[in-house]
């Protein structure tokens, strides 16, 4: 009697041990990824799939929240939460807006939501730490939010406006980060990277107050590099890619810019969103019109960029695209041709090979929950 308990015992072990095992293998064979979209065709929000990292292929395709436009999205780090922008210019009176929404074992439960204070918002950041930054293209400025406890929008925004910068030029907020240093946003209209720094519970102009870039570079996004020491900017207008250095008063100084087309390319291009590799070895920017993905390899020691060479999207205006957790694949969302495109990537050479295309209408941002 004793036998048969002991060997029914070590029988229930095993089978508990490879369900365990099963689970554990296949948690890490997939990623859950949400896609923001234009509205004003087939998409009616936001939409998540799983994508097969053996594979590389999308899973069914499911609507996880009806939104107007979700034109960018962002996660907590924790993964509690998910917040959109809404693209839109009748939120309320001043424009667009933003949801936050709980993320329940996958699934979007609606929190709250809240007016950008501008036209257009177009990008969403974290700082980590309770705030997040809107960006409005059309209104020229920032709302920054702080966040409740559960990640929900809290109370009043403070607003910084950059149409009061420059009298000559029209202000167009295109992307807002937090760094360590304060925070960073990148403003299409004015050619610069405006720095700000935080006091208290409010954001005030930075030390270095501007990055600039060349007249009509037209900087759109940015991503950093070694720690926060190298800058990198994808400029919309002149197609090119500059690389900042941090010296040792924390300002950040020019030391290359290249171009993101092809020699002898002579139609009309538009950078759009920009991304280094997990490892830091690559540097990849997409180009809307040329509707490739342009790659360089990033020297280590300085930060200076190597062009490797560019991949065909499969498609037209790659709006946005995102590196899975893992580095290995790369996934581009084509605005007009409706159609995401998944790539493997090489991690040694950094080089993209195609493996599979998915139907979507106006896909134009991808996030990846894990």
């Amino acid at each position: 009697m004793k036998k048969t308990l002991l060997l029914g015992l070590v029988l229930m072990a095993g089978i508990a041990c490879k369900e365990k095992a099963e689970k554990k293998s296949e948690e890490k064979t997939t990623h859950t990824l949400f896609v923001g979209t234009y509205t004003n065709g087939d998409s009616e929000g936001i939409y998540k799939y799983t994508l097969d990292a053996t594979t590389g292929a999308l899973g069914s395709q499911e609507l996880a929240a009806k939104l107007k436009s979700p034109s960018y999205l962002t996660i907590s780090e924790d993964k509690n939460n998910l917040y959109a922008i809404q693209e839109i210019g009748d939120f309320d009176s001043l424009g667009g807006g933003v949801t936050a929404f709980r993320l329940n074992e996958g699934v979007l439960e609606v929190q709250n939501s809240k007016g950008t204070h501008g036209n257009g918002p177009c990008h969403v950041s974290l700082s980590g730490d309770g705030y997040l930054a809107a960006a409005n293209y059309g209104g020229g400025n920032v709302a920054l939010y702080q966040l409740n406890g559960d990640g929900s929008l809290a109370g009043e925004a403070q607003v910084i406006d950059h149409k009061i910068l420059d009298t000559t030029k029209t202000s167009r907020a295109h992307m807002a980060k937090f760094t360590k240093d304060g925070l960073f946003v990148a403003d299409l209209g004015l050619d610069g990277i405006k720095r700000y720094k935080r006091e208290g519970d409010q954001y005030v102009v930075g030390d270095q107050t501007s990055i600039d870039l060349a007249a009509g570079a037209g900087p759109r996004h940015f991503t950093f590099g070694k720690n926060g020491n190298i800058l990198y900017v994808i400029s919309e207008l002149n197609s090119t890619v500059s690389v900042f250095e941090k010296d040792s008063q924390g300002a950040y100084q020019e030391i290359q810019t290249e171009s993101t087309l092809a020699e002898g390319y002579a139609e009309k291009s538009y950078c759009a969103d920009i991304h280094l590799s997990p490892d830091g070895k690559f540097l990849y920017g997409s180009n809307r019109g040329e509707n490739t993905i342009v790659i360089f390899a990033v020297d280590q020691e300085s930060g200076k960029l190597t062009l490797v060479g560019r991949e065909s999207v499969r498609g037209d205006w790659p709006r946005n695209f995102s590196l899975d957790p893992t580095g290995e694949f790369l996934l581009v969302a084509n605005q007009r041709s409706n159609n995401i495109i998944v790539f493997k990537r090489d991690a040694e050479k950094g080089t993209l090979q195609f493996l599979s295309e998915t139907n979507l209408g106006s896909p134009v941002c991808i996030a990846f929950l894990n």
